[in-house]
């Protein structure tokens, strides 16, 4: 990686996530696709911005490894260095082709395997970790709990606000699920809201309406901190500067170039309504008289060829254009370059034109920073960031993104009022640079992470070896124990000597609902000999060895956020719930009997809950047993903590699971062995990367399994024909 060692450098380490689309430290590909906007453009610049600052020592940006012939070589580099101190890491999670956001959920589990891989080869746990949109929050939330450090979360667009819009739309439940994985994503924005010690949002619209739609809204966890604009690159023009190379190209399309420009840019989609702000102009004989219309869509080849999404929005455009004899009036350019942007504005701002973004919503709206610094006037729907950036800018005018008569009209006067016009431009140019920089921003980041780290004790995940003989073996075999490890005494033979055969450089070790003593004294009675590792009360104790000494290091690390007495105050008298024994439960575990005809709703369970922000996961099992557990624990997280904390690649771990406790081990990058007689809620587990269904029941499953794997000869994982399928 080139420079010092992480460990020798004074500072701070921040870890980014954005999971999904296409991202570079060069001409990134903006408006690409749905997946390629904003954020892709706001993490790169977040990630060098903090990289300057003297206060921090690293930033790492982890994003997909994507290795696919349609996209460029430049996304299948595991590593690119964006300056002296700040990496885009990218992590190889699923099959190797490029894919919507929509359908990775999936391989997020895999991807917070590699992440923390990353993380043992570098050396350093970092000091927060930092998630952008739902499927970085399932992973950040994940990575938070196991190395004990604060998750920061941005959220960028929000799944309860995309459903209403959707519906909105006539579009069914059953078709944003099919479509979009809807219930997925707001569950792991709960989740993510749950751990976040801190959320930060672009506009206080974002805090208020947005987000208090969620179980988990809790404000006082969340910060107005708006995004920065590259002041070096986006500035006004000059006295006397040429028009930049892009204006020819727009010449082509227009009858008099130098008439003030109306400019959009955004991505060919419907919710930034381009077909409103086309019918703006066509429909006010004042405004099409006095300036001319350019729109930037994204890139494009063939319109035809594109997603079903921008094909309509393009094909909607040209339809517009045609009905209205827009031609020699519109421009509307097939392929532009990143570097093209910056010269846009400032040629719309030479022929004293105006930026115009009429989104149905719009969470923030850089665009319209990028419009202002470059002493661009803007008008803007009046839904979600631009009424804080007119609010500090004082440089334009906000509109209902549906009336596109007042649409048209507010264009106008911005450009007809020259005095006007020169008001707005210089006050967004002194609003931009008082309130939208990335120093700016970076300073109160840094200042609200020391406040973070400052009220908390940081425990880390020790990666220090200690005394025992999993440091020396070279793979581990985990196994739950009732149902799967033990049921039939023929196959458990069969498995323990296999174990025997594979000597020294196998441990072997249980995961398991039962308590300590219940699992040792299950295991003696069926002739298994003491395991090198135990992992009991559904992941919320470590054991090691015949001397079954504890790891307190997992114990301080799980509880946080656990209070065990509110939360069985809470489910007092709740329908079909009835606390187990007092022997069957533990200081991080409280476990109920369930009758399933009269339980209620699990997520009401969990909303009630998150509502009096009591913060736990809640496992259920065999259509029988609850568990609350604390958030940084169960039978999943416990494996990967040990992984780390012994330095075990994935590959060299399998596990093998009957029911629903399971799952979450089971998930991910170890190899995961699913008994024949599995519980049926490991169903939704089928065609999983790195999970095989056994025909055989019990142990012997196990067995079939290793087969399978070829775990104790040269691990088959079958990747190669997962990634090319």
């Amino acid at each position: 990686m080139g420079g010092s060692s992480v460990k020798e450098q004074q500072g701070l380490y921040i870890v980014l996530i954005s999971v999904h689309g296409l991202i570079r430290g060069h001409n990134l590909e903006l408006g690409r696709d749905a997946d390629t906007g904003g954020q892709s453009k706001y993490v790169v610049e977040l990630a060098r911005a903090l990289a300057e600052h003297p206060q921090v020592a690293r930033v790492d940006l982890l994003t997909r490894l994507v290795d696919d012939p349609k996209v460029d070589d430049d996304y299948a580099q595991a590593q690119e260095r964006l300056s002296e101190r700040a990496w885009i890491i990218r992590l190889p999670a699923g099959p190797r082709r490029y894919f919507r956001k929509e359908v990775l959920w999936p391989y997020l589990d895999a991807f917070a395997d590699e992440a923390l891989q990353h993380l043992r080869r570098l050396g350093r746990v970092p000091d927060v970790v930092h998630s952008h949109y739902a499927d970085a929050g399932y992973v950040g939330a994940r990575m938070a709990q196991l190395l004990g450090v604060p998750l920061i979360h941005t959220g960028h667009s929000l799944g309860v606000d995309k459903r209403r819009r959707l519906l909105d739309k006539g579009v069914s439940l059953q078709n944003i699920e099919r479509i979009y994985n809807m219930s997925e994503r707001i569950e792991a924005e709960e989740t993510t809201l749950g751990n976040a010690s801190l959320v930060i949002a672009s506009t206080s619209q974002e805090i208020e309406q947005q987000y208090q739609a969620y179980d988990n809204y809790h404000p006082q966890r969340m910060r107005v901190i708006p995004p920065g604009v590259d002041i070096e690159r986006f500035q006004p023009p000059r006295k006397g500067q040429r028009r930049p190379p892009i204006a020819a190209d727009l010449h082509r399309f227009l009858r008099e170039p130098n008439k003030p420009m109306v400019l959009a840019i955004s991505r060919a989609d419907e919710r930034k309504n381009i077909a409103t702000l086309v019918r703006a102009y066509a429909e006010n004989p004042d405004l099409r008289a006095a300036a001319n219309l350019v729109i930037v869509a994204g890139n494009r080849d063939d319109i035809s060829k594109m997603e079903k999404g921008a094909r309509d929005v393009l094909r909607e455009l040209l339809m517009l254009i045609d009905r209205y004899d827009l031609y020699g009036q519109v421009a509307f350019p097939k392929h532009h370059q990143p570097n093209d942007i910056p010269d846009l504005y400032r040629l719309a701002a030479m022929t004293r034109g105006v930026f115009v973004n009429p989104a149905l919503t719009e969470p923030f709206g850089l665009t319209l920073i990028e419009a202002a610094a470059s002493g661009l006037p803007i008008v803007a729907t009046e839904d979600g960031g631009p009424r804080d950036i007119i609010k500090h800018c004082q440089n334009g005018k906000l509109i209902d993104p549906m009336d596109s008569d007042a649409m048209g009209e507010a264009i106008y006067q911005v450009i007809a009022q020259r005095s006007g016009w020169q008001r707005w431009s210089r006050a967004g140019l002194k609003g931009t640079h008082k309130t939208y920089t990335w120093a700016g921003h970076v300073a109160s980041y840094l200042k609200e992470v020391t406040r973070i780290l400052g009220r908390r004790q940081r425990q880390r995940t020790p990666f220090a070896l200690s005394r025992n003989r999993l440091p020396m073996v070279d793979r581990v075999l985990i196994c739950d124990i009732d149902n799967t490890l033990l049921g039939d005494r023929e196959g458990l033979h069969a498995l323990l000597e296999r174990l025997r055969q594979a000597g020294d450089g196998v441990a072997f070790g249980i995961a398991t609902g039962r308590r300590l003593d219940s699992a040792i004294a299950i295991l003696r009675e069926w002739g298994v000999p003491m395991p090198d590792l135990l992992i009991t009360s559904v992941g919320s104790e470590i054991h090691y060895g015949n001397g079954m000494v504890e790891d307190t290091g997992w114990a301080r690390h799980i509880d946080y956020r656990w209070k065990p007495q509110e939360l069985r105050a809470a489910l007092e008298g709740a329908e079909g719930l009835k606390l187990q024994a007092k022997i069957d439960q533990r200081r991080f575990k409280i476990s109920y009997n369930v009758d399933p005809t009269r339980i209620d709703n699990l997520q009401a369970i969990r909303s009630c809950l998150r509502k009096r922000d009591l913060h736990c996961k809640l496992i259920y099992s065999h259509q029988a047993y609850l568990d609350l557990l604390p958030v940084r624990a169960s039978k999943g997280l416990a494996i990967r903590y040990l992984m780390m904390k012994w330095g075990l690649p994935p590959d060299r771990l399998m596990v093998a699971g009957d029911s629903g406790n399971d799952i979450e081990m089971l998930r991910g990058e170890p190899l995961g062995v699913v008994v024949g007689n599995y519980s049926e809620e490991l169903e939704v587990l089928r065609g999983m990367p790195r999970i095989y269904f056994a025909r055989a029941d019990y142990a012997s499953g196990i067995v079939e399994g290793i087969e399978h794997y070829d775990f104790f000869g040269e691990v088959d994982t079958g990747d190669e024909e997962d990634n090319d399928a």
